[in-house]
């Protein structure tokens, strides 16, 4: 079982697996820690990651990013068409409820999910770490903003599923940050001891799109997550914006263009801002170049840091606010705050940092945490801790839910209210609940979040319903129709999403013991006996039905083969293209000797004909086995020349290490060191003989080869020669490591112990034939992982 964590990023995602007692964070097939989260649509193929970021310039209208932001929404909450639309460069559309995007697939419109795009990357990262670790990848843990919502987490999980992985947890991204940070730590408190207080760290995490935190309280071998607090729409991207618009504002009166109306040149002026941030953040002062822009203007301008702090003012004065909030709703005084850990990129920026350092007076921020790869290394140690192959310290993890969750129903006479909080918004995870209903008929429950306001943009505040199909009969004693009693069991478990476990009643039987010869005359009171009877019931959520889950994944696995098939056919081509070049290159060069004029004659016209085929229209867009077969064409007739020339080159090789060989043997049969004198000169003599009739032949051969020509094919090869060498290797190597016998001891008596060694004359006796011993691997258990 492979242990993998995904960060799964904004801007980029990482890859964490626990090997080699610890955590790893691997690189792509670009050697690049953080892939780019992208996926890009062309004339024959998908693209995702890397290669999405290569031509992301020439076809920005159908590559899709922020796939985070879009996960679990709907098109019409407000987030989509108002915020997250203007960090996009495909259009955002309706998909069956759902945001998609709308793009250009083989040549014609396609409309495809978030939960779609989600499960297309997801699978890249799965290829990725599959491809690091060569074994299949199934089980991950997945890390996901702390403010997301059920919706959004039932997304993640219906994508995972479609990329054919199976989330072991999603975990929230500060507690997987808390957890890399804790899990190493050898010096907390013992919570056995009432003198300690615990370790309090907060946690301030500012990436690409947005800003959270988390106050944590530790003790020895357990943290504790006290309260979170966030900012959805405050991080590098908005940054980013800001730098555009003022860009695009200053263009407008030094170059009389208008970058915002081209959405090619809109593009090329952001990532030129992004770079800008980059430099401003370890420099005064850095110019901004941006080659082409539109119109054939070159752009270029220059900017303070101080400028840039200006610009950003009302993004910074809102860094405070979550921050105190985390603060205020532990309960904590600033006092106990033992620690400020920064992750993210934007971390680095020295005006967040300042921004940060206001929310914490008198204190020091720390960034003793790898910055960009903290969450990876936090997830992957969740993914160790869930999985039997490693054996991590124990250590125990207690988050909390972010979002109130009530229940809501129709009321009865029974009912006291009509609605409760089940589980409040610092509530543990895991947890379960058990309501009460006394109802007389069928009846349906709804859970919503208690504060829609505190949800992203206008999302839907319902949550999941439930529905009781069927109920059984009571009756009183004067034979009257009675409310039952049922239990309805409700669940948030380790990934933050919510559920109907079960809905059931209870009966309580009393039961008379019976009487026992020669017990009291008191009677023995009657015990109570609990017995529980199933309600069937329904159960609807956000997630989607399995049935369209299972079509989007046979969708997602023919779009996966259809992109394997035009790889590996471009690669075929390229192979084709590359042995064109190649051989008729050698052919006036190194194969020049080894090549009849009518072979190469007939070589140079099959490679020209096929260079001319292959930048024709049929050969530019041929199907793989054209390729194959092309070269497989030209191989025939090259093939035959290719082999003259390795022959050569490695013949001398062979021919040397033969004589090698004779040599050595050769030397041992006519040896008369005392470790040899016990093998018997006949069988000797079969070694001198063996070694002296494969020195003719290898002799005869060598001097019929030197009358050949070059450009003949060879009658000594080197697989002949190796054939000969092993033959030889065979046949003399018993006789000369035969073992010499051991000489008989004498006893005390005079007389002989027999040599046990010694050869018998007696007939041989026939023995049952023992068992060969197995191969197969035994199990070794699980193995430790090392996390100090």
């Amino acid at each position: 079982m492979a242990v993998v964590g995904f960060d799964l990023g904004t801007l980029h995602s990482k890859i964490g697996v626990a090997r080699h007692r610890g955590i790893d964070i691997i690189t792509n097939e670009v050697s690049n820690r953080a892939t780019p989260s992208l996926v890009a649509f062309g004339p024959k193929q998908r693209v995702i990651g890397e290669s999405a970021k290569t031509q992301e310039t020439s076809n920005f209208k159908n590559t899709v990013g922020s796939l985070k932001r879009l996960i679990g929404h709907k098109f019409s909450d407000g987030d989509v068409q108002a915020i997250e639309q203007k960090f996009m460069s495909a259009e955002l559309v309706d998909v069956n409820g759902q945001v998609g995007a709308n793009v250009k697939f083989l040549g014609e419109p396609a409309q495809f999910s978030a939960t779609q795009l989600v499960a297309m990357y997801l699978g890249k990262l799965r290829d990725t770490a599959g491809a690091e670790l060569k074994n299949n990848v199934t089980d991950v843990v997945i890390s996901v903003p702390v403010w997301f919502t059920d919706s959004q987490r039932r997304a993640v999980l219906d994508a995972a599923a479609i990329a054919n992985l199976n989330v072991l947890r999603l975990i929230n991204e500060p507690t997987a940050v808390a957890l890399g940070y804790g899990i190493t730590k050898s010096d907390l408190p013992d919570p056995a001891d009432e003198s300690l207080r615990p370790r309090h760290i907060v946690f301030v995490d500012v990436g690409h799109s947005s800003l959270s935190c988390a106050v944590v309280a530790y003790v020895k071998g357990q943290l504790t997550v006290l309260s979170t607090a966030w900012d959805r729409h405050l991080g590098g991207r908005d940054i980013d914006y800001v730098l555009v618009n003022h860009f695009a504002e200053e263009f407008k009166g030094k170059y009389k263009i208008d970058v915002l109306s081209n959405p090619k040149a809109r593009f090329r002026l952001a990532a030129g801002c992004e770079k800008l941030k980059k430099v401003l953040s370890a420099n005064a002062e850095a110019p901004l170049s941006v080659e082409n822009i539109m119109n054939d203007v070159d752009a270029s301008s220059r900017l303070s840091r101080e400028e840039l702090e200006a610009l950003i003012a009302p993004m910074l004065d809102r860094i405070v606010k979550p921050l105190k909030q985390a603060v205020e709703e532990s309960g904590l005084p600033l006092e106990e705050i033992d620690a400020i850990e920064l992750v993210g990129g934007c971390t680095r920026v020295p005006a967040v940092k300042r921004k940060i350092e206001e929310a914490f007076p008198g204190k020091t921020l720390s960034m003793t945490l790898n910055q960009d790869e903290a969450v990876a290394r936090g997830a992957t140690l969740a993914c160790a801790m869930l999985s039997p192959v490693f054996r991590v310290r124990e250590f125990t993890t207690r988050d909390i839910n972010n979002y109130a969750i009530k229940l809501g129903w129709e009321k009865v006479p029974e009912d006291e209210d009509s609605e409760i909080v089940v589980f409040d918004s610092r509530n543990a995870i895991p947890s379960t609940k058990i309501l009460t209903f006394f109802r007389k008929e069928p009846f349906g429950v709804e859970a919503s979040y208690a504060e829609p306001s505190l949800l992203p943009g206008t999302m839907s505040p319902w949550v999941a319903n439930f529905s009781a199909k069927s109920l059984p009969e009571t009756k009183n004693a004067d034979d009257q129709v009675t409310a039952t009693t049922v239990k309805v069991k409700t669940r948030l478990n380790p990934n933050g999403i919510f559920s109907f476990d079960g809905a059931y009643v209870e009966y309580v039987e009393e039961q008379v013991p019976m009487e026992v010869d020669g017990a009291a005359d008191a009677p023995a009171p009657p015990k109570k006996k609990k017995t529980k009877k199933e309600i069937p019931f329904i159960f609807g959520t956000s997630s989607l039905d399995k049935s369209v889950v299972e079509a989007l994944k046979e969708k997602e696995a023919q779009m996966y083969a259809a992109d394997k098939l035009v790889i590996d056919t471009e690669d075929r081509k390229n192979a084709l293209e590359e042995y064109v070049y190649d051989t008729r290159g050698k052919l006036d060069d190194r194969y020049a000797a080894f090549v009849q004029p009518s072979e190469k004659s007939a070589l140079l016209a099959k490679l020209q004909e096929a260079e001319n085929w292959l930048y024709t229209e049929e050969g530019e867009d041929a199907t793989k086995s054209a390729y194959v077969n092309r070269l497989d064409d030209l191989k025939v007739l090259g093939d035959p020349i290719v082999f003259r020339y390795t022959q050569y080159e490695e013949r001398s090789r062979a021919i040397s290490q033969l004589r090698d060989t004779l040599t050595s043997y050769m030397n041992q049969a006519t040896s008369t060191e005392e470790r040899l004198a016990h093998i018997a000169p006949e069988e000797k003599q079969k070694v001198i003989e063996k070694v002296a009739n494969t020195q003719k032949w290898l002799e005869d051969m060598i001097a019929k080869q030197a009358e050949l020509p070059k450009y003949v094919d060879p009658k000594l090869t080197t697989a002949e020669i190796g054939k000969q060498r092993d033959e030889v290797i065979y046949f003399a190597t018993p006789i000369l490591t035969k073992p010499k016998p051991k000489v008989p001891s004498t006893t005390a008596s005079g007389t002989q112990t027999p040599d046990p060694n010694a050869q018998k004359t007696e007939e041989p006796k026939t023995e049952e034939p023992k068992p060969e011993a197995s191969t197969e691997e035994t199990s070794q258990g699980p193995s430790e992982m090392d996390v100090d």
